[in-house]
């Protein structure tokens, strides 16, 4: 027997007596998503929680295109109009509902969410997104742009171990 096909006979004889397990669930492997509410409606005059412009809603929906294979366990958002229209293309995609948090109560959200270890989809402000991915990564973020809308935080999370990686989303409104 050729020594390469050890290692993968191993592998078959592991799996044959149980010992590989899902290592979701108590060993605390999730994701979580974080983006910034889509484009917003600027021709509702002093509204104080305008929605989503038409280029906002093509950009939710783009962005539950594009988690349509992750597995979303929870969707959550801030409960201002404009995050939670960009939440909803995702919630509905993946049949769960919106849940709102505090934009005001980071360090309490950022708690919950690594208490509740499930991979999550969270719609957030400029102000506040970054800041978030910062806090479930144990990494220091900062607030970005009123004019950009493109970015997507990906923090994974394994035990204790996280990794921050910042994406940024192809989108434009001329895909109409």
């Amino acid at each position: 027997m050729k020594s390469r096909q050890i290692p993968w006979l191993a592998g078959l004889a592991l799996i044959g007596f149980g010992v590989i397990t899902d290592v979701r669930g108590e060993d605390g492997i999730f994701t979580v998503y974080l983006a910034r509410h889509a484009e917003k409606d600027l021709t509702v005059a002093e509204a104080p929680d305008p929605p989503l412009s038409r280029c906002g809603e093509l950009r939710a929906q783009a962005l539950a295109d594009m988690l349509k294979d992750a597995r979303l366990e929870r969707v959550y958002s801030t409960p201002y109009t404009r995050t939670l229209e960009t939440a909803l293309p995702a919630a509905e995609l993946h049949q769960k509902e919106v849940e709102t948090y505090d934009p005001r109560q980071l360090e309490v959200f950022a708690e919950l969410v690594l208490e509740r270890k499930q991979d999550s989809l969270v719609i957030g402000h400029s102000n506040t997104t970054a800041v978030l991915a910062g806090l479930l990564a144990d990494e220091q973020g900062q607030a970005f742009g009123e004019a950009e809308y493109d970015r997507l935080y990906l923090v994974n999370r394994y035990g204790e171990q996280a990794r921050l990686t910042l994406l940024h989303q192809k989108f434009s409104c001329s895909q109409q």
